[in-house]
């Protein structure tokens, strides 16, 4: 598995480095924003850990640069205690985020859950019935492909498997628990709001009216059910 590692602390990558090269890891590191995006131009990665801040170009508008393009798992790092940097950083595409300071071993354990629920995404089969019609909204799971009045929708891995997951059960509701294990998996390790951030992401893609969604209804102060008229 090969990392980057996007910090300007040269102490702290260095070692970060040694850390992760001990438990098989290839590292990589990019000392401000500029250099990590040059540097992806030109070469793959498994996972991306991110600082926030960062000389050239911050780690928000790194992160949102490379969600327009791929879907490499990415941690981000913030030494600020404000949540609303952790929200911003989730609603731009990141997986995961830790607050500086932070113990090496807990990194090491979240990039391993975020690397387990990736592959889990991608290798996940489809279910045997075929196509789910929602009106205008057509899911197919074995092809992992979304559109909406025959028009293709671009979703994120984890974004398909939300809306998948609501979408097989039509009328019932979820709490954010229900969510967050289904689609995260139980070795999620984060704030439980990041089920809000991607329902929202979800309606923004499909919902032809996001403020007065049609399919992903939410149930006030209880958690989201999909609208069960299937077409």
């Amino acid at each position: 598995m090969r990392v980057l590692i996007v910090e300007d602390e040269r102490s702290l990558v260095k070692g970060l480095k040694y850390a992760l090269e001990k438990e098989g890891y290839r590292v990589s590191a990019a000392y401000d924003g500029k250099e990590a995006l040059e540097f992806l131009r030109h070469n793959r990665v498994d996972l991306i850990i991110l600082d926030l801040m960062l000389p050239e170009i911050d780690g928000l508008e790194v992160c949102r640069r490379l969600r327009q393009r791929d879907n490499t798992p990415i941690i981000m790092l913030t030494a600020r205690g404000d949540d609303v940097d952790k929200i911003v950083g989730l609603e731009l595409g990141a997986d995961d985020y830790l607050a500086k300071p932070f113990n090496t071993r807990e990194l090491i354990a979240r990039m391993r859950a975020v690397l387990r629920r990736t592959a889990s995404s991608a290798q996940q089969p489809g279910p045997a019935r075929g196509v789910l019609t929602f009106g205008g909204l057509e899911i197919d799971p074995g092809r992992r492909r979304v559109t909406v009045e025959g028009r293709p929708v671009e979703l994120t891995a984890r974004e398909f498997d939300l809306l998948l997951t609501l979408a097989r059960r039509p009328g019932l509701t979820f709490t954010r628990e229900m969510l967050l294990d289904q689609v995260w998996g139980e070795d999620y390790f984060g704030d439980s709001r990041v089920v809000d951030v991607y329902i929202r992401r979800v309606r923004e893609k499909i919902e032809p009216d996001p403020a007065r969604p049609r399919w992903i209804i939410t149930k006030w102060g209880v958690g989201y059910v999909f609208a069960d008229e299937e077409g």
